[in-house]
């Protein structure tokens, strides 16, 4: 409550699991509590479909779920699950100093471009808006 007090917005991450749909709900009338009692200008920055992975049939109807009832508000990035992503913390290091080249480095990288380009903090042309993955995983 504390942060979401202090915060000027909040990035809602989603487990692309069935779970995660129950607790989507609660953290959204978490936060619009918080607006209508302690910060009337905290805005949801986006809600970002996390631990993704495209084989999984759940995963794929949880995606169309989200994006069903939350359009404006999904972000296009999606954070595919990874093996990268999962060693980085046991390193002690970020996942960009653990592997920047994995694909869960270039999701987040991505994430950070379309950050800025919908905040207008950027110059990036379209064309260069998302980085490719150099190697497959």
């Amino acid at each position: 409550m504390n942060s979401l007090t202090a915060s000027d917005s909040v990035i809602v991450p989603v487990q692309c699991e069935y779970f995660a749909l129950e607790g989507l709900g609660k953290l959204l009338n978490t936060i619009k509590i918080v607006q209508q009692r302690l910060n009337p200008q905290l805005v949801i920055e986006g809600m970002l479909l996390t631990m993704y992975d495209s084989r999984l049939r759940l995963a794929n109807q949880v995606v169309e779920e989200v994006k069903t009832h939350f359009q404006q508000f999904v972000f296009d990035t999606v954070i595919h699950r990874n093996v990268a992503l999962g060693e980085a913390p046991s390193h002690g290091q970020t996942i960009i100093m653990h592997d920047a080249t994995s694909k869960g480095a270039v999701n987040y990288l991505n994430l950070a471009r379309e950050i800025l380009q919908k905040n207008s903090l950027t110059r990036i042309p379209d064309h260069e808006r998302t980085v490719e993955v150099a190697t497959e995983e």
